[in-house]
């Protein structure tokens, strides 16, 4: 899984034309693509590669980084 940032829906929607063009072209034949309507997040679906390319405020309200932070324990206060 790839996660980006585009700085706006336009650029987030060439990143997401782009990257979908190029899976193509190097031999990813199915690649299903959600969210182009509004490119807030795009979606790229390549079956073993997967891509969510966001706008930065909407990256931050999902936050999808969340998934691989390791829960630490608290540190033990002294009294």
């Amino acid at each position: 899984m790839i996660i980006a940032t585009g700085r706006s829906p336009r650029h987030v929607g060439s990143i997401a034309d782009h990257l979908v063009d190029k899976l193509k072209s190097i031999g990813f034949p199915q690649v299903s693509v959600e969210g182009k309507e509004l490119c807030d997040w795009v979606l790229i679906d390549a079956g073993d590669v997967i891509v969510h390319v966001f706008r930065p405020e909407v990256r931050d309200v999902y936050d999808l980084e969340r998934m691989w932070k390791v829960a630490l324990p608290e540190p033990a206060t002294l009294q």
